[in-house]
Formats: C-alpha cells, sequence, structure tokens
C-alpha cells in the first residue's frame, strides 16, 4: 500500500514502509542553515551593534525583522509556488537566501542590514514551508512527525554547531565574517538539494479555496495561538542572551559560545523529544514542554546571576523550546490534511510572528525598568500564556493520524 501525496504537491521517492526516506536528512541540511541564519545575531548582537553604531535593543530589530519576514514569506510564498516543482521552490529559495547573507556583510547602515535580512527571511519561509510537505509526504502518516523531528533536528544542530561556530568566526573576523561563511555553506547547500530525486504530482491542484476552508475549524487556530506565543517566549530570552550572560552572569564574551552549544544540546533533544512522542502523544508533549519552559524561564529572572544555573536553565529552556517547531507543523498538516502545504507554511508563520512579537517586546524590556532580566521575564510570562489554548486544544477530539486517507 502506497500513500499518495497531497493534490498537486510532492513526494520524495518511495522509500521501504519503516524506513526513513534519504531525503529527510538532506533537507535536514537545509534546515541548519536556515536556523543558523535565524539565529546567529543573537551570538553576534554586541559585535553588530557597535560596528552600525546602533544599541544593542535597536540591534536585536535584526532578529524582529527577519521573523516578520518569513511570517510574510511562508505563506505567500506556499500560495505562490504552489504550481512549482519543489525542487525550483527548495532551490530557489537556498539562492535568494545566499544573495541575502551576501548583502548583509556588504551592508554599510543599519537600515541596509534590515533590508537584507527580510529578503533572506522570505526565502526561509519558502523553503521551511516546501520542505515540511516534502519529508512528510515521503516519510507516510505514520513516521510524520518523526521526519519532522528528524528535519528539525537541523535547527538543534544549528544552535549546537552553526550559532557558537558563527559567534567565534565573528569573536576571530568579525561578524561580516560569519554572514560571508553562510552565504557560501548555502551555495554549497543549493547544490547539494537541487540533486535530491523528487517526484512531482501533476494531478488535480485543490484550489486556494478549498484549502483555506481547512482553517474553519478552532482546533487549528489553538495550536498556532500556542505556536505564536510559546516560540515568541522563548526567543525572547534567547534573543538577548549575550547581554544576559555578560552584564549580569559575569561570564566573558569568549564563553557565550559554549552556553551556546549547551542550549543547541538541549534543542537537539527537544526535536528528538517531539519526534518521537508527537505522533501518538502530541498534546501532552507540547502541554508538558511549554509548563516546563515557563518554569525555566521565570527561574532565569533570580538565577541567571549565578553561571551553573544559567547552563542549565538554557539547556532546558531549549529542549523545550524546540519542541514546538515539529509539533505545531505536525499538528498544523494533520488538522488541515487538504491543505498541507499552506498548513506548514501557518506553522511556520506563527512561530516567527511569535519570535517577533517576542524579541520586539524583549527589547523594550531590556530599555526598561525590568533591565537585564526583562526579556526572561517577558519569555516566562508569555510562555505561560501558551498553556491555555493547548488546555483548551486537549479537551477537544483530536483526528487520528491513521485517518489520513491512503490509496493503494
Amino acid at each position: 500500500m502506497s500513500h499518495q501525496s497531497p493534490p498537486g504537491r510532492t513526494t520524495a521517492q518511495h522509500t521501504t514502509p519503516g524506513k526513513m526516506p534519504a531525503v529527510v536528512p538532506i533537507l535536514m541540511v537545509g534546515a541548519f542553515l536556515m536556523c543558523t541564519t535565524e539565529n546567529i545575531v543573537a551570538g553576534l548582537l554586541t559585535q553588530i551593534a557597535g560596528d552600525l553604531q546602533v544599541t544593542e535593543a535597536r540591534a536585536g530589530l535584526l532578529i524582529t525583522i527577519f521573523a516578520i519576514g518569513m511570517v510574510i514569506g511562508a505563506p505567500v510564498m506556499a500560495v505562490a509556488t504552489r504550481k512549482l516543482h519543489p525542487r525550483v521552490t527548495l532551490v530557489g529559495a537556498l539562492v535568494i537566501f545566499a544573495l541575502g547573507h551576501a548583502f548583509t556583510a556588504l551592508s554599510s547602515s543599519f537600515e541596509m542590514s534590515l533590508v537584507a535580512r527580510f529578503i533572506s527571511a522570505v526565502a526561509t519561509g519558502a523553503f521551511w514551508a516546501v520542505a515540511a510537505v516534502v519529508a512528510t509526504s515521503a516519510a507516510g502518516p505514520a513516521l510524520a512527525s518523526r521526519a519532522l523531528g528528524l528535519m528539525m533536528s537541523g535547527v538543534g544542530l544549528a544552535t549546537v554547531a552553526g550559532v557558537p561556530l558563527g559567534a567565534f568566526v565573528g569573536q576571530l573576523v568579525g561578524w561580516r565574517g560569519t554572514f560571508w561563511l553562510l552565504t557560501i555553506l548555502t551555495a554549497i547547500a543549493a547544490v547539494i538539494i537541487s540533486r535530491i530525486t523528487l517526484t512531482h504530482n501533476t494531478g488535480d491542484q485543490t484550489s486556494i479555496g478549498a484549502e483555506l476552508r481547512a482553517f474553519g475549524q478552532v482546533r487549528i487556530w489553538l495550536v498556532l495561538a500556542a505556536t505564536a506565543v510559546v516560540s515568541g517566549g522563548v526567543m525572547a530570552a534567547f534573543s538577548y542572551i549575550q547581554p544576559l550572560l555578560v552584564n549580569r552572569t559575569g561570564l566573558p564574551g569568549w564563553s557565550v559560545p559554549i552556553v551556546l552549544v549547551v542550549y543547541g544540546v538541549g534543542c537537539l533533544l527537544g526535536t528528538n523529544l517531539a519526534g518521537r512522542l508527537g505522533d501518538r502523544h502530541a498534546i501532552a508533549t507540547y502541554l508538558g514542554a511549554t509548563l516546563i519552559g515557563a518554569i525555566a524561564l521565570a527561574l532565569l529572572v533570580p538565577l541567571s546571576i549565578n553561571p551553573v544555573w544559567s547552563f542549565v536553565l538554557f539547556f532546558v529552556v531549549g529542549a523545550a523550546g524546540m519542541c514546538v517547531p515539529p509539533l505545531a507543523t505536525g499538528l498544523s498538516i494533520r488538522l488541515a490534511p487538504t491543505a498541507p502545504t499552506l498548513a506548514a507554511a501557518s506553522a511556520v508563520a506563527a512561530y516567527n510572528g511569535g519570535v517577533a512579537l517576542g524579541s520586539w517586546v524583549a527589547g523594550l524590556a531590556l530599555e526598561s525598568s525590568l533591565g537585564i532580566t526583562g526579556p526572561s521575564a517577558i519569555g516566562a510570562m508569555m510562555v505561560g500564556v501558551g498553556l491555555v489554548p493547548l488546555i483548551v486544544l486537549a479537551l477537544l477530539r483530536l483526528p487520528s493520524p491513521t485517518t489520513h486517507k491512503e490509496h493503494s
């Protein structure tokens, strides 16, 4: 028995039932690069602010504008590219992504950097939406959450290796060198992904109206609402991790990448757990991760003065926070099976809408009377609010992942 891909969209080469398709780890490479660039500013904030002659809070807008670009790019590009072969969309997104990084490295003003980051973000949104559907279609309903978890482990790897390495390169040769390195690696990734063997279903397209009607249910909006506030809370604290660790914890600047590695190991654990538990216990896993994340962020406010506690709590925040992307994407696709690409894009948009809001509010908190612990306090409150829609969702019936249509 084989699983038919969503109408008019894509699947990778069929694979042996029960085995993960080879395309998924390849897409993980793209996810690694996308997440590295999304989070790298947090590890380079002080250098960027000094070079472009802005405050650290203003430099944090580079995180906010990237998130806004993904909020716009994911759903818009999902609709705009729905008739294109996925290889065209994925490679095109990587090429634009690389160009955006080159422009960022060449930027002579903060405003130019903002524009370049926005361009890169739109391309990232397009990549995430299509890659998620390719991964889940290739794996089939039974392995969909695990495929998303594996693909999104690129997020954890980016935080373990990509972001700390980028921060280290920034310490050695300046922040622009980090963006040039990302430009080169993305160009290589575009070549690799262009060689992926994908089949494209050219059958009847589901109309845009029909896809939008899939969103006429409260459950998917509860998922998206929870995703926005939980991701926003986590990124509120993470966006200003460097000032917190240097100015409050008292760590030297060179040690910040070490904390980023610890955070990234937590991210890897989170994506792995979400992938393994998401198919059968999606809501419970989401609820548990959110509760743990809220507690860890709240504890950062009094305990971040201690280096050991800072290491431990950022590890926990990473693990809890990175449960969100695979769970949110998997649940969205499961709740809107007739519009998988738009569902995945909506999850990406919700996640990054939260990131934009969280990083912006955290910047305001940093310059308020809350001071250096303001971002962590804001983060704890936002993640705590995320429990509300998840509890409501838990009280509603969730369709079984095995109820998707199957075609022999």
